[in-house]
């Protein structure tokens, strides 16, 4: 399905949208009733006065979405997919296939391509659109040989000097019984290592779902953002409901729970920025959403240029042993309170001002680190 066929099939509505599939059935009305003025693109007053209302709609239910709502949203059977991405958003593609050791996951999409005026190294999770695409990309749920396959590339990026960028869209890494024995988690494991010491600059952008380690396996950058109605979690919520509670039908409660909206994790410092999308969600307006994903990853890559990799490579390591910890480094916190007894880095804020009280003048012989 091309973004042609998107644009002429009849938009889907999500449960919570039922106003604005009602508003959207009254224009379609009142076009078919002037159907000459449809044509020559003189709507009615009539028509305006309900696209105003419909606007003021979105922006009411869009600004107010409950977690479990992003989470509908990021799977919306017509927001832009991977595949939609490579079109539109990269020039002079070429496809690169297959891991050198089992197979060519259709999951996970590498190629060498072109965006703005830099060539870089496209590594994306694609989850197909009919049911036939959808089968061969397993769903969007990678094998270890995507991940395998995805780490080759990388390393030809980085002999080749050519910046990497990862678009995340997943529901999770396949747990399937051929995945765990052809060793899933190593896969995962290696590419985490491997990525945070590449030296290359690497972009990544969630933009749909952001499910787990399938996620974190190609989710090792030096800049990290989501669509505005993407999400990024540890696990999905029904299966968190299903382990919490034995319940499917919990599921908006462990979607509140898990902090997965882009907004939340902004706030935790998990990612760096959050990309606007049309109002509605990104399969109201395809071509903007892509736009604005391309503006991040040229800017992004423009900076990230500007570092020597040395300090790159540095940066993007700290970064990933500070994910989570909401408090300034030992080491940072030690020099500011004069505190020369070794405090580690992952405990709270809390902790460390606790720790600072209780010991204040210990010698400065004693180790920092």
């Amino acid at each position: 399905m091309t973004i042609k066929d998107i644009k002429n099939t009849v938009l889907q509505y999500l449960p919570f949208e039922d106003k604005i599939a009602e508003s959207d059935r009254q224009i379609e009305q009142l076009r078919k009733q002037n159907p000459q003025q449809s044509l020559q693109g003189e709507t009615s007053l009539a028509i305006r006065e309900l696209q105003v209302q419909q606007t003021k709609l979105l922006k009411e239910i869009y600004s107010n979405l409950t977690p479990w709502q992003t989470v509908q949203v990021a799977r919306h059977p017509q927001r832009p997919i991977f595949s939609d991405y490579l079109s539109l958003m990269f020039k002079d593609v070429r496809l690169l296939h297959g891991d050198r050791c089992f197979g060519d996951d259709k999951a996970i999409v590498t190629a060498l391509g072109q965006i703005g005026r830099e060539k870089v190294m496209i590594i994306g999770q694609n989850k197909g659109k009919d049911v036939k695409e959808k089968v061969l990309c397993n769903f969007g749920c990678p094998n270890p040989e995507g991940y395998r396959k995805a780490l080759v590339k990388m390393k030809l990026a980085e002999k080749f000097g050519l910046p990497v960028v990862t678009l995340i869209d997943t529901p999770g890494a396949y747990p399937g019984i051929g995945a765990e024995e052809r060793g899933q988690a190593q896969a995962i494991a290696v590419n985490l290592m491997e990525m945070s010491r590449l030296r290359v600059p690497i972009v990544c952008v969630v933009i749909g779902e952001g499910g787990s380690g399938g996620a974190l396996g190609i989710g090792i950058g030096d800049r990290f953002a989501m669509l505005e109605h993407a999400y990024y979690s540890v696990i999905s919520p029904e299966g968190c409901a299903a382990i919490l509670w034995h319940d499917g039908a919990q599921a908006p409660r462990a979607a509140d729970a898990l902090k997965l909206t882009a907004k939340e994790l902004l706030k935790l410092k998990l990612i760096d920025a959050i990309i606007p999308e049309p109002l509605g969600g990104a399969h109201r307006n395809i071509h903007d959403t892509i736009y604005n994903v391309e503006q991040f990853i040229t800017k992004s890559l423009a900076q990230l240029k500007r570092i020597p990799i040395d300090k790159l490579v540095k940066n993007r390591y700290t970064r990933i042993r500070n994910i989570g910890v909401a408090c300034v480094p030992a080491s940072e916190f030690a020099a500011k309170e004069k505190v020369h007894t070794a405090i580690p880095d992952r405990l709270s804020l809390k902790t460390q001002l606790e720790a600072a009280k209780k010991s204040p003048h210990v010698p400065e012989t004693t180790s920092s680190k």
